[in-house]
């Protein structure tokens, strides 16, 4: 064998570990970019039924809140605001600022003895505070996805490939200031 011969296996047996390096970068970026997305999908599917939940909860209420009108059509409002959010940022604060009037709505429902004793509320706020349990089983999944993505776009020499793909840092789903504050649904 010559000299070029070998160098020539050699160029070859480099190219081909360089490309499959690449592969294998290439195929993390995009399993982790699926994984958080699919986790936003999954907490998406709950909240979707959380507002689909709003317009029975809005026509039971609204029997006994006369007097609550401008809650009850903030919290139509909201639903509308969270069924039109376009992306995963939008949903997550439309969707922030209709838990905390959710929760304002079963507060408020305390004053009105008559609606926190109806059967057909009382199975509602049964079901919405079971979807908030489950938004927040699947918000620490979702955090977590974004935590491996955000690592995994900012690692070397993965962020090289990543700025290229035009992958961005992603934001986690926060908990706000005022879920922090609140202290629960009261029945």
């Amino acid at each position: 064998m010559t000299v070029q011969n070998i160098a020539l296996i050699a160029g070859i047996i480099l190219l081909f570990v360089f490309f499959n390096f690449f592969i294998r970068i290439y195929n993390k970026l995009v399993m982790l970019k699926n994984n958080y997305e699919k986790a936003f999908r999954n907490i998406d599917v709950i909240l979707m039924q959380r507002a689909e939940e709003v317009p029975e909860l809005v026509k039971v209420a609204s029997k006994f809140m006369e007097h609550e009108t401008e809650l009850l059509t903030n919290l139509t409002k909201l639903r509308t605001d969270f069924l039109n959010s376009k992306s995963v940022g939008e949903k997550i604060e439309n969707a922030n600022e209709f838990s905390k009037t959710m929760k304002n709505l079963f507060a408020v429902s305390e004053n009105y003895p008559t609606l926190a004793s109806n059967s057909n509320f009382l199975e509602l706020q049964k079901r919405v505070s079971q979807m908030e349990d489950k938004i927040a089983d699947r918000r620490e999944f979702f955090n977590d996805s974004i935590n491996l993505y955000n690592v995994g776009i900012e690692e070397f020499p993965n962020f090289i490939l990543a700025k290229i793909m035009g992958y961005k840092s992603q934001s986690l789903f926060d908990v706000t200031p005022e879920q922090k504050k609140y202290d629960g649904i009261q029945f």
